[in-house]
């Protein structure tokens, strides 16, 4: 079954399963099975961050796979992503060596810096400031983070290196000083929020976009009662009976459609294996033409603890 899973090719020539499984917000007690039920399924692409508090867990998911003769290493590829309280210059390869290590793997197939924006260096990874609304920031700038990251190439850790919620200007001012050129930007990607400018911005450039809350996020810690809920969307639901389809799926075939790797996100087994099926069928002018209309300019993701730092991508949208 993975083997009929498309990859998208980066700039560099090296490949990236085009749906991964997300691990943002999945519980420790869980998201090991998960792992090992995604790999079963024939997921072959695994997204982590330090930042989601279970990469031991996850590591132990894809060793467990390894070891029993599921999958080699070289067959699965591993997200993870620098968070913002290790920017400074000497703290970044540290933080990957303990990425490393909690996922027992002796390398990364793609590392991102989790975002533009540092904070406060320290064991806390929100430091919050006095009014318990904003975090505290770190001066660090991602361009000297950047160019330590291209020394993990360098020392055969990771084999790509991207960015992650970083806007066009900022993704500019990489490439400026870049000796390796980021192959990805993972964002905020779905029907209700398209970022048209930046992922032409990218494709210009070359650099592949990768979805994530690609179904809306509706689990995030954070939702509202009153919320728009992205999948129950009717339009959405027509485009679903028209394929005989759910609505889930339709959300992650359109990302595909449009050329980026998504990244949906489940611990329930029938749910990894119904965000997997997502092969069999293609949507047509029409139905790109009626989702891409759904746009609504609404950031599920908008970090609004980093309003205020200089480097915050979205807080003015370009």
């Amino acid at each position: 079954m993975a083997a009929k899973i498309p990859n998208a090719i980066f700039s560099n020539g090296n490949s990236i399963p085009m749906i991964g499984l997300g691990t943002w917000n999945s519980p420790p007690g869980v998201v090991t099975q998960a792992v090992k039920d995604a790999i079963e399924i024939g997921y072959r692409h695994i997204d982590c961050a330090h930042v989601y508090q279970n990469e031991h867990e996850v590591g132990d998911g894809i060793a467990a796979k390894i070891q029993d003769g599921t999958i080699k290493r070289e067959d699965i590829f591993v997200t993870s992503k620098l968070w913002n309280t290790f920017h400074r210059p000497d703290l970044v390869e540290g933080a990957l060596k303990v990425t490393l290590k909690n996922l027992k793997l002796a390398y990364l197939d793609l590392y991102l810096i989790h975002w533009p924006v540092a904070y406060k260096e320290g064991d806390e990874l929100f430091p919050m400031g006095p009014d318990g609304k904003t975090f505290i920031f770190s001066d660090a700038d991602y361009v000297d983070t950047w160019k330590e990251m291209e020394k993990l190439v360098d020392a055969g850790l990771v084999k790509n290196i991207g960015l992650s919620n970083f806007n066009s200007k900022q993704i500019q001012r990489v490439l400026d000083v870049a000796r390796i050129k980021p192959v990805c930007n993972q964002i905020e990607n779905h029907a209700y929020l398209h970022q048209s400018k930046l992922t032409a911005f990218c494709r210009e450039k070359g650099i592949i976009v990768t979805a994530y809350s690609p179904l809306g996020s509706p689990a995030r810690p954070w939702v509202k009662k009153d919320d728009i809920v992205l999948l129950h969307d009717p339009i959405l639901k027509t485009i679903a009976d028209k394929h005989g389809k759910e609505p889930a799926q339709i959300l992650i075939r359109y990302q595909i459609q449009l050329g980026h790797v998504v990244i949906p996100k489940s611990v329930t087994k029938s749910r990894i294996a119904s965000n997997f099926d997502v092969f069999n069928f293609e949507l047509d002018a029409d139905d790109m033409k009626q989702l891409a209309a759904l746009e609504r300019n609404e950031r599920i993701c908008p970090e609004f603890g980093a309003f205020g730092h200089p480097h915050h991508p979205f807080e003015k949208e370009e």
